[in-house]
């Protein structure tokens, strides 16, 4: 029988719903995956670019994940990044990968994240995501690479400028705008629903439609503009970070405390 590993990201866009995602950098407990779960996201974003996290924890995460229907991303420091490869062995369903700046970039990312003869990832064995069970190297090579996501961030002038040619890489899945890195690239560091910002998600997006890509969009963290975005056409959205959900209730608690005792 073939083995099915089916990707919660990839079964949305299948349908042209809408996916949303937790970004990750403080938790270091499976018990994450289940806070996102809960509280309405498809994948957490596990941040290693900006973060400490070590191999062994990002497995958990992701092993706990799977466990739930949840789809465990983690973010590598490069297209170039080593990791790369023992991540996806052991539960991680995608690769975000940071400033992608043209389709040079856009393939090593590919080429890391893919079996042949799309890419060079090497074939393990006893894979967590199965549970270890014995299985025959064709199926679960066809398995895993039909499950893995690879997203190429758009976060410099020169990526917006080549993301035509990025998104009409093979493998890609998701092309997605990284709006605090883009804006800074650009000068306008936080203008967030600036023409500018605007006009580069529109770009990406008209892209994405043209060669068959996803386009995605994260940063800009208000929930009027993120709607304006979806209408727009963006289908895979990081909503905000688990400290910056921590530091938004614990502080309307507070606050309300505080105020209500004068």
């Amino acid at each position: 029988m073939a083995v099915s590993i089916p990707n919660p990201i990839k079964e949305l866009f299948r349908q042209d719903k809408i996916a949303l995602g937790m970004n990750v950098r403080l938790a270091r407990s499976g018990d994450i995956a289940g806070i996102a779960k809960s509280t309405g996201h498809d994948f957490i974003f596990i941040d290693c670019q900006h973060s400490l996290y070590n191999v062994e924890t990002i497995g958990h995460i992701a092993m706990a994940a799977n466990g739930i229907g949840v789809a465990p991303l983690a973010r590598v420091s490069s297209c170039d990044d080593q990791q790369t490869q023992v991540l996806l062995d052991n539960g991680v369903m995608g690769i975000v990968f940071p400033d992608v700046n043209n389709a040079e970039q856009a393939r090593r990312a590919v080429r890391r994240s893919k079996y042949p003869p799309v890419g060079t990832r090497s074939v393990g064995g006893g894979y967590p995501i199965l549970n270890y069970r014995p299985t025959p190297v064709p199926d679960v090579v066809a398995a895993l690479q039909d499950n893995t996501l690879v997203v190429c961030m758009i976060e410099t002038q020169e990526g917006l400028d080549n993301v035509e040619a990025i998104c009409a890489v093979e493998g890609v899945d998701v092309v997605h705008v990284g709006s605090n890195d883009l804006l800074t690239a650009m000068g306008k560091p936080g203008s967030f629903g600036s023409a500018q910002h605007i006009a580069a998600l529109e770009k990406v997006i008209a892209a994405c439609k043209k060669y068959g890509k996803v386009p995605g969009v994260g940063g800009d963290r208000d929930l009027a503009r993120q709607v304006e975005f979806i209408r727009k056409g963006m289908r895979f959205i990081t909503t905000n970070s688990e400290i910056a959900f921590i530091l938004a209730e614990g502080s309307r608690v507070t606050g309300e405390l505080r105020t209500a005792l004068g």
